[in-house]
C-alpha cells in the first residue's frame, strides 16, 4: 500500500482512472525513462496501441521494480502517444490492462498527443515518477 497521500478536490470534475495530484511521502526518488514496446532484442512487440501500451507500461513496471520500487511508489505517470484516436478507442480494454501492472493505484496522470516517438512504429510511450517511502 502507497503512503503517498491521493487527493481529488470535490470541487474538480471526478477523477477516473487517475489522481487529481499526488503529495508523496518522504523517500527516494525514482525517475523512470520513457517506455515503450521493446522487447529484451529492442524490437518493437504488438500491432495495436493497446498491445504496445500493456508491453511499455510492463517495461515501466519493470524498470521500477529494478530501482527497488513498487507500482503504488508511482506519483506521476506521462502517456505520449502519435494515435489519440487509437487511444480513445482502447479505453474500454484499458483498465484490465492497466490494473494487471499497476493494481487500483491511480497515480497522477497525463495523455499527450505528439506528432511521432523516437522510435519508427511506436505507438505508446510512458514515463513515470516514483518516490519509495523511507
Amino acid at each position: 500500500m502507497s503512503e503517498h497521500l491521493v487527493i481529488n478536490p470535490e470541487e474538480l470534475a471526478p477523477a477516473v482512472g487517475y489522481a487529481h495530484a499526488v503529495s508523496a511521502a518522504p523517500g527516494r526518488t525514482v525517475y523512470l525513462a520513457g517506455q515503450i514496446a521493446f522487447d529484451a532484442e529492442a524490437n518493437i512487440i504488438g500491432d495495436t496501441w493497446m498491445e504496445q501500451f500493456d508491453l511499455a507500461l510492463g517495461n515501466l513496471v519493470t524498470a521500477l521494480r529494478a530501482a527497488g520500487g513498487e507500482p503504488a511508489h508511482v506519483v506521476w505517470v506521462q502517456i505520449f502517444t502519435p494515435d489519440v484516436p487509437a487511444y480513445r478507442a482502447a479505453r474500454k480494454e484499458l483498465g484490465p490492462v492497466y490494473q494487471r501492472h499497476m493494481g487500483r493505484h491511480f497515480p497522477a496522470m497525463g495523455l499527450y498527443g505528439v506528432t511521432e516517438l523516437a522510435d519508427v512504429g511506436a505507438l505508446v510511450e510512458i514515463t513515470a515518477l516514483a518516490v519509495v517511502p523511507d
